[in-house]
């Protein structure tokens, strides 16, 4: 028995061996003109990558496995050989991806998923906007029983991301034949690794600060699984959390306990001395960054180094750098002195605008006194020479009252008036007003004051000037008191006795 654990950690050993630097840099260039590519889902892999797996021993239709690592930025293609294990064929470098380090908690976060992710042929979309898409299946078991949310979290083309792994078309068109050919062959179910970091132990040691990084060590559990058996690992999920490679009698209830569980004997023992090589590993790492913090970047510093990408392409194109490389790693002493230079620039800024504040409330006094001298100056200077003074009031004898008095007719005329007879002439109203009257209307006339309360008509005379009969005095009708009528009541003649 301890024979046959010791081989299967042999055998486990040799595979873990198989990624070498060599099978990274040859597969990390795709060679496809989409020029000639006459169909984005009928694409053949190219003889160059046929004749590749060949020499791996992996047949074209064998299982595959995804493998994503946000810090990197890299997508891994691994793919069965004829034995089982999994070695990587394929190694892409992400075009784009947004947020931050860290799994995706809600909509419009625009984190990139972290976590284990089947995917299925219904996963496949062949007629996506961003060129061609595969659902990452985001939210899985785990995401729901922990009350994540989102949707069309996808790996696609394109090279821009909103909380996706975004390629290039080129790289796209190889992922999507290489996937449509595994589920040709037979294969029910991909499996989507996607982690921050390769989750060696120095990268451990390096984010031991970061807030996710329980979730991380979960995660972990599952990647040094694959790392020591080279084959995806069985993934459930029982009180909210992951759980590989675990046999039970029991359905597994994500957000339900979970039941009892073992680890294949094999297993376990391979992973025990995994386990010892990176604790080993892990405290040389700790010496190495004690006293240390890796700052982790945000997107928009990715894209700063890599924005020469864009130039000549069109905006939608967007790519982000990884995080490796806009990063960095700090003291103590050098994050306390970065965040004494911080705050006393905040002081200086907050100093600078309660004295600009001050200034403006300064020069605003200033010139209202400057403004009030100027006034009391000028008042001075035209009191000096006289000006601006009031007016003396002069004597106003007000409007004196006039009388108009009839025309004296001459005497020449009394002849022909005589000779002409004369009708009594309509009685004529002749309105007088009082002098305050006139004064009311504007002094447009000048009133007549002492006006007589009776007006005297001209004499109508046949022959001799004739006397005016009594004067009867009437008021206006609707007039003011100040008003009257005059009538004038023409005598007759003498020799006009008979008419009545």
């Amino acid at each position: 028995m301890r024979l046959t654990v010791l081989a299967a950690i042999s055998l486990l050993a040799v595979a873990a061996a198989g990624c070498t630097n060599e099978t990274l840099d040859t597969f990390d260039k795709v060679d496809v003109d989409l020029k000639r590519v006459s169909s984005k889902t009928g694409y053949q892999l190219s003889p160059a990558v046929l004749s590749k797996m060949s020499s791996m021993n992996i047949d074209r239709a064998s299982p595959i496995m995804l493998r994503i690592f946000k810090e990197e930025g890299r997508l891994e293609v691994w793919k069965a050989d004829r034995s089982n294990r999994f070695q990587q064929v394929r190694n892409y470098k992400i075009c784009a991806w947004s947020g931050k380090l860290g799994p995706k908690m809600k909509e419009g976060d625009r984190q990139a998923p972290e976590g284990f992710y089947p995917l299925t042929k219904a996963n496949m979309n062949p007629n996506s906007s961003y060129f061609l898409a595969i659902n990452t299946g985001y939210p899985n078991a785990y995401d729901r029983a922990n009350k994540a949310s989102g949707t069309h979290l996808m790996i696609h083309g394109a090279c821009s991301s909103s909380g996706c792994y975004s390629m290039t078309d080129e790289q796209m068109v190889e992922i999507f034949a290489l996937a449509r050919d595994a589920f040709g062959g037979g294969q029910s179910s991909i499996q989507l690794q996607a982690f921050p970091f390769r989750m060696t132990a120095e990268n451990m040691a390096r984010h031991r600060d970061n807030p996710n990084i329980e979730f991380w060590k979960m995660l972990k559990v599952g990647y040094d699984h694959f790392e020591v058996t080279k084959r995806p690992p069985d993934v459930n999920v029982c009180e909210k959390k992951y759980v590989f490679n675990q046999q039970a009698d029991k359905p597994f209830s994500p957000a339900g306990a979970c039941p009892a569980m073992t680890t294949p004997g094999a297993l376990e023992v391979a992973l025990n001395s995994y386990n010892k090589t990176y604790a080993a590993s892990y405290a040389t790492a700790m010496r190495k960054y004690d006293g240390t913090v890796w700052i982790e970047p945000s997107e928009a510093q990715r894209k700063a180094i890599v924005a020469d990408q864009r130039k000549g392409r069109e905006l939608a194109y967007a790519p982000t750098g990884n995080s490796l490389d806009a990063g960095k790693l700090m003291t103590e002493r050098e994050i306390a002195e970065q965040k004494r230079k911080a705050e006393e620039a905040e002081r200086r800024k907050v100093e600078a605008a309660e004295r600009a504040v001050r200034e403006a409330e300064e020069a605003k006094a200033k010139a209202e006194a400057d403004f009030a001298a100027d006034v009391a100056t000028e008042k001075a200077e035209k009191q000096a020479r006289g000006e601006g003074a009031l007016p003396v009031p002069e004597h106003n004898p007000g409007i004196a009252s006039t009388i108009e008095k009839p025309e004296k007719k001459p005497f020449w005329k009394s002849w022909i008036e005589k000779s002409q007879p004369v009708e009594a002439e309509r009685v004529q109203p002749v309105v007088t007003e009082s002098a305050e009257q006139a004064a009311l209307k504007g002094g447009r006339q000048q009133a007549k004051a002492g006006e007589t309360a009776t007006a005297v008509n001209q004499t109508v005379a046949t022959g001799t000037a004739q006397q005016t009969e009594a004067v009867a005095a009437l008021p206006v009708p609707g007039g003011d008191a100040g008003q009257q009528v005059v009538e004038e009541t023409a005598k007759k003649p003498f020799w006009k006795f008979w008419q009545k």
